[in-house]
């Protein structure tokens, strides 16, 4: 599906690309076609994953699909079995990750005279269902959740069905298609109103079909109907059109990289109700010169190129109306903003939390997790630009948009970025990240986009050349019992920065000396020869520290074990001990930020840090978040005092110990954690952070 003209090579010339099928289109050509009588043929089809699920679910039913999963470049064949002639299957229908798929086929499903049982992947089963079994169950339809109530799998029985209006109160393009498919099917009319226009592949699809659609505005938003179903389906003979969210991906590229005006997109379906970030973009400087040159299977159809230079993008807000014509686009929208001037507000997008991820804290938190600064918000997002180095790990979350955005932004200069799921993007854009590695004008990359930085960079000595410069370190001290443990670890994977938990360093040097037989004589001396004899090293998986001995990763079980415990208290107090440690902790830093906590690590560790954060509480609360802690049942007055009484002893000690004593570093904020909630602790600290980029810009 992907055709280049001119090669992929600097030196001003230029890179002609062709996109997958629209997935969209794609799925509902399959299911109108298995419905139609007669073959359909289908051209530059998707064979994504997603369409392949349908596919394979359409064939349980009895319908032949020739050449599903075969060339990009060949047509499909579909022998539609009619409006109600469908068979039952035999096994359940599995649509793997494939929502459009479930809802539509549920749709279908219902006027069809058998029972079926939908379910998918852990992704799929976990979104909401209830938009569409609520109004086919009005229709007449018997549906089931077999599990969560509102959720796959789910058990279809289909038969007569009455007409219905349906009023939505959210713009659903897959609950519109899912109602018009049973009505169609079951011969009953129809209508749907929606607060705001959603996308209209169905409609155009169903008219070229020979279905009669109304449509229009109507009082608080846009009605679809069909007033009189037809009693067949012509079959279909189309071009699927490619993918605008696609193209989209592309266009980023092309802004971020600096090659505007070197890179046209050909063969894009213009849908005007899915080309909603274009006059976004045009807001925040960006043109992108549009030639249409005709239709396919009804749709819009043209190329895309981004014109000439016209500087950084700027901010913009964009929410209510213009979001359900760019709802797939609001990855692409996100990157975009971490490199605009300003701040980027985006709202009214609340359904993107039930998409193949929870797609603005998956944003969020990678956008964090790189060195942007983002606030979430229950229905979108608000993202600062940044010219710096963005540097880091982003995670997937099983969704295909996520490992696009990020891919993409991690091929453009300035950034070095790591997808952890590439292989998710072929649900929508098989041989993405080949295409990603032909672009012209980029640094050398591996596949999931990391940028390979120059010389130059190094000689410059800025952020892009060490990895050091560029982390923001949040150092987190307090008093035992403080919560500064758990609250360092809710912190970093807030802000999407790496944990360093330095107790557990002390802890593999302790089980070392143990494992040697040197733990009876650890209260004498221990040389900083046989501390580097454990090899004691720290490795980070996505920003999850491990600790190793001996070329060993130590299970977490050892690391809190009974011997450890009692003993390491007495190891970390020993001078070759703690200055020993030193370079390993401070060999934490890199990427978007870390946050470290421990005894010294303020004042000793990260004396630079540009967060300091001392966490302090009243002993008694103390002692019954300690006494919680060890499992044990909820404490009485008596139980709470004699605890309190130990860490006011231990406090002393700590205090006064001649390595390492509990002091507060003296730039550090105190905390007072006793009577606050552990999410009031963690906005707090998470608050400081945001500040402290803000000052450093």
């Amino acid at each position: 599906m992907i055709e280049t003209g001119g090669e992929a090579l600097p030196g001003g010339r230029e890179l002609s690309v062709r996109v997958p099928g629209d997935k969209s289109i794609t799925q509902r050509a399959l299911i109108l076609g298995a419905l139609a009588e007669g073959e359909s043929r289908i051209g530059g089809v998707l064979r994504g994953e997603d369409p392949l699920a349908t596919g394979r679910a359409l064939a349980g039913l009895g319908v032949e699909i020739r050449g599903l999963e075969g060339s990009p470049e060949s047509d499909l064949r579909i022998r539609g079995r009619g409006l109600r002639g469908w068979r039952q299957p035999d096994g359940v229908l599995d649509l793997e990750n494939s929502g459009t798929g479930a809802r539509l086929l549920a749709g279908a499903l219902a006027a069809q005279p058998l029972t079926a049982v939908l379910t998918g992947d852990e992704s799929l089963t976990s979104r909401p269902m209830e938009r569409i079994v609520g109004p086919l169950r009005r229709m007449g339809a018997a549906i089931d959740c077999l599990g969560v109530p509102g959720r796959l799998p789910m058990r279809v029985t289909g038969g007569p069905l009455v007409p219905l209006c349906h009023r939505g109160t959210v713009a659903s393009a897959q609950v519109k298609s899912a109602v018009l498919l049973a009505g169609v099917g079951a011969g009953v009319a129809v209508e749907v109103c929606e607060p705001r226009r959603s996308r209209d592949h169905s409609e155009l699809m169903l008219e070229a079909m020979g279905v009669s659609v109304v449509a229009g505005a109507v009082e608080g938003g846009w009605s679809v109907g069909v007033p009189a179903p037809p009693t067949r389906l012509a079959p279909l003979d189309m071009e699927v059109p490619g993918d605008f969210s696609s193209a989209a991906f592309l266009l980023a590229w092309a802004v971020l990289s600096g090659c505007r005006g070197a890179l046209t997109v050909r063969g894009v379906g213009l849908n005007g109700t899915r080309t909603g970030l274009l006059p976004v973009l045009a807001r925040m400087g960006i043109g992108v010169d549009v030639a249409q040159r005709g239709t396919a299977g009804g749709e819009p159809v043209g190329d895309l190129r981004v014109a000439a230079p016209m500087g950084p993008p700027r901010a913009v807000e964009v929410g209510g109306a213009e979001i359900p014509a760019m709802i797939d686009e609001v990855p692409v929208l996100a990157i975009l903003a971490a490199r605009a001037e300003g701040v980027t507000r985006i709202t009214g997008a609340r359904e993107l939390r039930v998409k193949e991820s929870d797609r603005l804290t998956a944003l969020a938190l990678n956008l964090r997790r790189i060195g942007v600064a983002v606030e979430e918000l229950p229905d979108g997002l608000e993202i600062e630009g940044t010219r710096g180095r963005l540097a880091g790990a982003a995670e997937c979350f099983g969704d295909h948009r996520i490992a696009m955005c990020f891919g993409v932004l991690g091929a453009t200069p300035g950034c070095d970025i790591r997808v952890d799921d590439p292989g998710v993007a072929d649900v929508s854009f098989p041989g993405f990240w080949k295409l990603l590695a032909r672009l012209p004008h980029r640094s050398a990359s591996d596949r999931r986009g990391r940028t390979a930085y120059t010389r130059r960079d190094a000689a410059r000595g800025d952020a892009a050349a060490n990895p050091e410069a560029g982390c923001l370190v949040v150092a987190i001290d307090g008093s035992a019992g403080s919560g500064k443990s758990t609250t360092a670890a809710a912190v970093a994977f807030r802000l999407g920065f790496r944990h360093l938990d330095s107790g557990a360093v002390y802890r593999a040097v302790t089980l070392g000396l143990i494992e040697r037989g040197t733990a009876d004589a650890v209260l004498e001396e221990v040389t900083p020869e046989e501390l580097a004899a454990l090899e004691i090293d720290v490795k980070w998986g996505e920003g999850r520290m491990e600790v190793w001995l001996d070329g060993n990763r130590i299970p977490e079980r050892d690391l809190r074990s009974e011997r450890v415990t009692a003993r390491v208290s007495q190891v970390s107090a020993i001078p070759a001990v703690r200055s020993g440690l030193l370079d390993l902790q401070r060999s934490a830093r890199a990427g978007a930020g870390l946050v470290a906590e421990g005894r010294d690590m303020g004042s000793v560790v990260f004396p630079d840090a540009k967060v300091k954060v001392h966490l302090d509480a009243d002993p008694r609360e103390r002692a019954r978040r300690r006494i919680l802690q060890r499992g044990e049942r909820s404490p009485g007055p008596a139980e709470i005092e004699a605890e309190a009484d130990r860490l006011r002893r231990r406090d002393e000690r700590d205090s006064s110990r001649r390595v390492a004593p509990l002091r507060r570093a003296p730039d550090a904020v105190v905390i007072d954690t006793t009577g606050l909630e552990p999410d009031e602790q963690i906005d707090r600290i998470v608050r400081l952070v945001e500040k402290a980029r803000r000052v450093s810009r």
